[in-house]
């Protein structure tokens, strides 16, 4: 299926990271124009998902450079490595997550969905992941949360304007992943497959909005209602 990103503008902030990296390249591979966006080195442009201003020096350099922003991908969070889980319910990181991950999603879909609204279409994904799913984790259950409802919020905010608004929740991503799921647990991904989901979410071809999907299989032993 020609999922019609030839010549897109997509911009993937944390696009030096795992999933990122291969978010750009597959998009890339699908014929869109990628700009990739990172704190440090390494992206075609600095962006600090914390920082307003820096994040409004970002848009407007990529609408400066090209014009229009059709795609937006917000991948940018500390792995969850990085989190202390001796603090896990420490309420000083938590909220410190749930701005480094959800506030900075806000940020920079704010500071972009007034062109998309502007141009009559736009897709906007945010990664998030299953610990939102889970308990025993209450940082990494809140920051990924926090960014479901910010996402599906602003979905709705944007509800017939031709943005959508999506959320992709990995479980664990490894670049060996198995077919495996324990009782309790999310599936594994590849780098690869999230990222083929996010670029599908992408496409001008689909109406999907306001959903957060699983990649790998969802959080075994609970229901959704």
């Amino acid at each position: 299926m020609d999922l019609q990103l030839t010549d897109h503008i997509v911009l993937v902030v944390g696009g030096t990271g795992l999933i990122g990296a291969a978010v750009a390249e597959v998009a890339r591979a699908e014929g869109a124009t990628v700009v990739t966006a990172a704190r440090g080195e390494g992206a075609d442009l600095r962006l600090d998902g914390a920082d307003d201003a820096s994040v409004e020096r970002g848009i407007a350099r990529v609408l400066e450079q090209h014009g229009r922003i059709d795609g937006l991908v917000i991948a940018a969070a500390p792995p969850a490595q990085t989190l202390d889980p001796a603090r896990a319910s420490d309420p000083a990181q938590v909220a410190q997550a749930v701005d480094d991950k959800a506030m900075t999603f806000l940020r920079i879909a704010n500071a972009v969905n007034p062109h998309m609204r502007e141009a009559g279409s736009g897709r906007i994904v945010g990664l998030s992941g299953q610990n939102a799913l889970m308990t025993g984790n209450i940082t990494g259950a809140v920051r990924n949360a926090a960014l479901i409802i910010a996402a599906e919020s602003l979905a709705d905010e944007l509800a017939g304007t031709g943005v959508n608004v999506n959320v992709v929740n990995p479980g664990p991503v490894t670049a060996s992943a198995t077919g495996d799921v324990a009782p309790g647990k999310p599936g594994e991904s590849t780098p690869q497959q999230v990222a083929d989901l996010v670029v599908m979410l992408l496409s001008p071809r689909l109406a999907v909005s306001s959903e957060s999907i699983a990649s790998g299989h969802r959080f075994r032993g609970a229901v959704a209602l």
